[in-house]
């Protein structure tokens, strides 16, 4: 029976999780109660498949937050009264005057994950009947329904543990107890180091060389590295330094850069804390990085101009800045890219996942959060 497949592939997951990631874990809800599950479906005139109702008897939805459990499409398993919520509202958005088409939407569909931030979703052709019943799909709103996910809840939990068994081969990674899913990078194009140095009047991409150490970072660039971003932002300012220092080694590494004498010379006597010469466009590691500037858009390698131009704001920009986005360059290269960020910064305690709040009470001249302490300082009064 499929619903035996359900549980048996809820126990595989539910153990990777408990080693893995526990607190995503932690964000699966207890089993939903039979009554519960009875009542949903007279409300929504439907019949539950038996693979829903015994996923349900096992966890009911998981809890909503950054650390919530979701499939590898970015859906949150809902529960009982977030399917009744969301399959409610899907029902009710305008199709049209004949009230749904298959493409898009129809009556006895079900949905059972959310993406939160949109409309999208897993959902569940619960039409009794038909060959289709219990079919697994995904809701996309410019689009509508679409199916070819799994033939039953069943198959897709089972495929889903065998992904997560499979760890970072399948794109699943773990962080301070959290479980993402990413895709694996591509292969890098690889380039030779032997090219000469461009001559000064040679036509090249202009490098932005306007960074100042000083320079202000907006919080914004902190918030979207979470627990990672509130670290760097109460680290004291010797530690970002250090640990900008080592990402963008690692960036110029992976990427090649490293192999040009230029870079490495530069970047060995920053570590070394020796002031480099003021930037300008024809110096030699500018003229290095305009070359790699021009080579990557000839061939279209975004990733590689990035690695350029994060070279130069790490030099001679804001260290908070330099960490910032040399790790999110980074996330397109590997995917330990946290993990190495983590261990650059020390391996600090990680704070909590940063909210409002955090951002308003902080105090790092480095960082701006003005309209964050101004939000906060009203809450306060």
């Amino acid at each position: 029976m499929t619903s035996d497949l359900v549980q048996d592939s809820w126990t595989r997951i539910d153990a990777w999780l408990r080693e893995h990631a526990p607190r995503a874990f932690a964000t699966l809800r207890p089993p939903a109660g039979g009554e519960e599950i009875a009542a949903a479906q007279q409300e929504l005139w439907v019949t539950f498949p038996p693979d829903l109702v015994a996923s349900l008897l096992r966890h009911n939805g998981a809890l909503e937050g950054p650390e919530a459990f979701r499939f590898s499409t970015g859906d949150r398993l809902l529960g009982v009264s977030g399917i009744l919520g969301d399959t409610g509202f899907m029902r009710g958005i305008d199709q049209g005057l004949d009230g749904g088409t298959e493409g898009y939407w129809l009556h006895d569909y079900v949905k059972f994950g959310s993406y939160d931030v949109t409309s999208d979703g897993l959902l569940m052709d619960c039409r009794t009947g038909r060959d289709s019943f219990g079919v697994i799909g995904r809701f996309f709103d410019e689009t509508g329904a679409s199916f070819g996910q799994a033939d039953s809840l069943g198959e897709y939990l089972a495929e889903l543990a065998g992904t997560l068994e499979r760890g970072q081969d399948a794109g699943v990674v773990t962080f301070n107890g959290r479980l993402f899913w990413e895709a694996r990078p591509p292969a890098r194009p690889q380039y030779s180091a032997d090219e000469p140095l461009p001559a000064p009047d040679e036509l090249l991409p202009e490098l932005d060389l306007s960074y100042s150490p000083t320079d202000l970072l907006h919080v914004s660039h902190l918030d979207g590295h979470e627990e990672l971003g509130a670290l760097i932002a109460v680290l004291p300012y010797e530690q970002v330094v250090d640990a900008a220092r080592k990402q963008l080694r690692r960036l110029a590494v992976e990427t090649g850069l490293n192999n040009y004498p230029e870079v490495k010379t530069a970047l060995d006597a920053w570590e070394c804390g020796v002031a480099l010469p003021q930037p300008d466009q024809t110096g030699p590691l500018a003229l290095r990085l305009r070359a790699v500037l021009a080579q990557a858009d000839t061939g279209r390698d975004h990733t590689r101009r990035w690695a350029a131009e994060k070279i130069a704001l790490g030099i001679w920009g804001s260290p908070y800045r330099s960490v910032c986005e040399s790790a999110e360059t980074r996330s397109h290269f590997t995917l330990d890219w946290r993990a190495d960020l983590h261990a650059d910064l020390g391996n600090q305690p990680l704070p909590p996942i940063p909210d409002d709040r955090f951002w308003g009470a902080l105090r790092n001249p480095a960082i701006d959060s003005s309209w964050y302490a101004a939000q906060y300082s009203q809450d306060q009064e």
